[in-house]
């Protein structure tokens, strides 16, 4: 892969929060970070990065379709060959987050890769299907935490800290 960088920021989102902080995750990480959809996120671009940011939103109490069926793409291609990469999380959620987060740490077990922040869980509060549905819009405070671990996770790699 030509344009291959450090940390892969792979992420999905239906109502713009995760899409937000994935984005200010990738600003904090400057060019060190490749920020993709995780439609087109393949086994290449897992095995090319030397680690991860995986943002999504927690969709029905699960990690949404989307995420999930990307690491199901990718799961056998992969096994075996990045263990020991870091990688964190951000789970965008209406209410809760944890078990999104829950199964997202299950599949990294799997993998062998080694959480090296906290996870980041945004609550937004959403809990009519209007507001589930709405365009998110998430607080400055949260987008600066996602700027912040995105710049942590690029100056880790780099130091060779991960």
């Amino acid at each position: 892969m030509d344009d291959a960088r450090p940390l892969l920021i792979a992420w999905h989102s239906r109502t713009g929060g995760s899409e937000a902080l994935a984005q200010a995750a990738a600003d904090g990480a400057g060019d060190a970070a490749q920020r993709v959809a995780a439609a087109d996120v393949t086994p290449d671009m897992l095995l090319a990065a030397a680690g991860y940011l995986f943002v999504g939103p927690e969709n029905l109490a699960a990690l949404s379709g989307a995420m999930k069926e990307m690491f199901d793409r990718a799961y056998y291609p992969c096994l075996g060959k990045l263990e020991g990469r870091p990688y964190a999380t951000i789970i965008c959620a209406g209410s809760d987050g944890e078990n999104a987060q829950r199964q997202l740490d299950r599949i990294a077990t799997g993998w062998r890769l080694k959480r090296v922040a906290e996870p980041i869980i945004v609550n937004t509060d959403a809990q009519t299907p209007e507001a589930i549905l709405a365009p998110k819009t998430i607080p400055p405070e949260r987008l600066d935490e996602a700027r912040d671990l995105g710049a942590a996770l690029a100056e880790g790699l780099a130091a060779g800290i991960f």
